[in-house]
């Protein structure tokens, strides 16, 4: 359990946090929409159109399950707890942290979903994606942050002060 999963909604600060939480750590930073582009050899929002985002979450969902790696933090994509294969396979290599960040912030960080390459799963506007996704971020958190509106070294000293991360290092 040597590794540090984030999750969360796209703006959450996942990546961002990820590269700094690495550094600190003397970690290796995965981004995981970047491993998918790289191993399908498209852009997220291209696999998107081409694929849907049932056919997306299974992509995603394959690579996820995929990654092996020890002594990394790992940023994952929004939707990538849409994947049980994949969750289940990053809550037995590390420890899961949720980003949680209030709605209305979310919305003003993302922008237009369709260049950012969201998953929608269906849905039109972010608030419903952003409901449907609440409950499964939730449901494979090891830990939540909830303070989303502090400086990330803040956020980093939040994350490595957690029990279940002190005892996975």
């Amino acid at each position: 359990m040597s590794n540090i999963i984030l999750i969360g909604m796209p703006g959450a600060g996942k990546s961002t946090i990820g590269v700094v939480l690495a550094k600190v750590l003397g970690y290796k930073f995965v981004d995981s929409d970047l491993v998918i582009q790289e191993k399908e050899g498209k852009l997220l929002s291209q696999l998107i159109e081409e694929n849907g985002d049932a056919g997306f979450i299974q992509i995603e969902n394959d690579v996820n399950k995929s990654i092996e790696v020890d002594h990394a933090v790992i940023a994952t994509g929004g939707s990538a707890v849409y994947g049980a294969e994949a969750m289940e396979h990053l809550r037995q290599i590390g420890t899961v942290v949720y980003l949680a960040v209030p709605y209305e912030e979310i919305q003003r960080r993302v922008g237009s979903l369709k260049d950012r390459g969201v998953v929608s799963n269906g849905k039109e506007k972010i608030e419903d994606i952003y409901a449907d996704r609440i409950a499964l971020y939730e449901k494979y958190a090891d830990v939540i942050i909830k303070d989303w509106d502090i400086p990330i070294r803040e956020t980093i000293k939040k994350i490595l002060g957690c029990k279940e991360i002190k005892n996975g290092l």
